[in-house]
């Protein structure tokens, strides 16, 4: 397989054209990325037959920030007949086994227009792949439709992706939050997090600092999580998050605050150039004021994934510099906008 076809926010198709091409070129796969503005995805067309393969043995998803998903190309088949699409997907996989088969589509209002296509089309699918699927098998089918009649068949591995086929988890506002900020702390643990260790970083009575924090939707998520919370803004915070008794308010600069004594998180999401969120993070890290972090940056409109790289590599090395063992995992979130959401931990997690 030659081709890898990789999902991203519309409009950011440069950002992560430019993002794979270095992360590819870094582990001597080379190749050039086909992409279109607004179109949600891009193609990266390697120059040697085992690209794909090089690339999903080769470089971790979890490294990728503007990739939603991924899937190694097998076939692209762009005039499909509407009335039989299952067969010639049939015959580009050969009796490739799959784990299970997955279908996507771009978010663009187009792309979510082939969501009735695409639930029609789930139940014949695993009935006609039901001797190709295998729960021990190590990819998924992935099917990608950019329309209804133009489809990309592919693989994407079971353990190197998003556990979901679209890249994102299905989230839904809770009623009582008080702002819908409060949906990208809950994906950004669900992203960056690992599931297995999900449970023993983020527990009940743990102390959190929220740093620009009103109206509370991030804090909100702590509170949810049982931890007591210092929320740090000049604005008003939510009501019944000060009456839960778990939360302190200080009317105090976001910038000049410092804890009493360490605490095991940190989060913050402001409306601040990315270079000076990033310089008070590596503050609080290199200090120990925190033992984890999760972070927004909100990047130019031009030239991000140059913003990002320079960012992220200046934050690795003044930590490593001041002997703090910390491990980056950045990652644009399905709710993020122009912004991409950071998760800082010591490196043993």
């Amino acid at each position: 397989m030659q081709q890898m076809l990789l999902i991203c926010r519309p409009g950011f198709e440069s950002d992560l054209a430019a993002e794979i091409q270095e992360k590819a070129a870094a582990r001597a796969v080379f190749g050039f990325v086909r992409a279109k503005p607004n179109e949600g995805f891009v193609v990266f067309e390697g120059q040697e037959p085992d690209a794909a393969e090089r690339l999903l043995k080769g470089l971790p998803f979890q490294d990728l920030v503007f990739a939603r998903q991924w899937l190694a190309v097998v076939a692209h088949l762009p005039q499909v007949d509407p009335q039989d699409r299952i067969n010639p997907i049939l015959e580009a996989l050969s009796g490739q086994a799959c784990h299970s088969a997955w279908m996507s589509y771009p978010d663009t209002n187009d792309g979510k227009g082939l969501s009735k296509l695409v639930r029609k089309l789930e139940r014949p699918l695993e009935k006609a792949l039901a001797k190709q699927l295998n729960s021990k098998a190590g990819f998924h089918l992935h099917l990608f439709f950019e329309s209804g009649t133009d489809i990309w068949v592919g693989l994407t591995p079971v353990k190197n992706a998003a556990p979901w086929p679209l890249g994102f988890p299905r989230l839904r506002q809770p009623p009582s939050a008080p702002s819908r900020s409060t949906l990208k702390l809950e994906e950004a643990w669900l992203q960056l997090i690992p599931e297995a260790q999900r449970a023993s970083l983020l527990k009940p009575f743990q102390k959190a600092v929220d740093l620009g924090a009103a109206p509370g939707g991030w804090t909100w998520q702590l509170v949810q999580r049982g931890m007591q919370v210092t929320a740090i803004d000049n604005g008003p915070m939510d009501k019944a998050l000060l009456d839960s008794g778990q939360v302190k308010h200080l009317r105090e600069d976001a910038f000049s605050y410092k804890p009493p004594r360490p605490v095991d998180w940190l989060v913050c999401d402001m409306v601040e150039k990315p270079a000076r969120v990033a310089e008070l993070m590596e503050r609080w890290l290199v200090q120990g004021w925190t033992r984890f972090a999760i972070f927004n940056l909100k990047l130019p409109m031009k030239r991000r994934w140059l913003e990002v790289s320079r960012i992220l590599a200046r934050m690795e090395t003044e930590l490593e510099s001041a002997g703090c063992v910390y491990q980056l995992r950045a990652k644009q979130l399905y709710h993020d906008r122009e912004e991409i959401t950071v998760f800082a931990a010591p490196r043993h997690y």
